[in-house]
This record gives C-alpha cells, structure tokens and sequence, in this order.
C-alpha cells in the first residue's frame, strides 16, 4: 500500500505593513459635469476640491481653457492649455 504524504499548510505571504504619517483621506474631489461631451459651447467639468473638509477651490474644465476659483474668491482666474501645460512642466520638471 502507498503512503500518502500530509498536505504542507498554505504559507502566507502577507504584504508587509507600513506606518503611514499621512492621512490618506486628506483630499476629496467632487465633480459635475454639465453635459456628457465636451464638445459643445458652454459645457464643462466642474471639480470642487477639499482638504480635510475645507474646501480650498474648484476647477472648471472646459474645451479653450480651464478656470480656478480660489477657496473663497468670487472671481475666477482663466488659463489657456497651452500656458497650462507650461505651468505643470515647470511643476514636475523645474525651469
């Protein structure tokens, strides 16, 4: 007869934890889109974003440009794509 060999236990690899200093939740985004495709005058996507329940602005995304409202100011600050994309390659890349 033919012995069976015991079934070795199941050996867990666990992802090791790691302290987090920061909290993950800081920041929340909120959207609204005012019609489905972009494509039309007068739409756009609207993102309001908090940081620990603050709300610090909202940005408006439309087809020509993007607009900034800041925390709690009643006018907006337009920005072409172009000078857009200048100002996040400076951001991620230096001068």
């Amino acid at each position: 007869m033919l012995k069976r060999h015991k079934k070795r236990p199941a050996v867990r690899r666990g992802r090791r934890r790691i302290a987090r200093t920061v909290n993950p939740w800081k920041h929340v985004v909120k959207a609204e889109l005012a019609n489905f495709e972009l494509v039309k005058a007068g739409s756009s996507l609207r993102l309001e974003i908090f940081s620990n329940d603050e709300k610090i602005g909202e940005l408006e995304v439309g087809r020509g440009s993007l607009y900034w409202y800041g925390r709690n100011r009643k006018t907006r600050e337009r920005v072409d794509w172009s000078r857009f994309a200048e100002m996040m390659d400076e951001l991620a890349y230096g001068k």
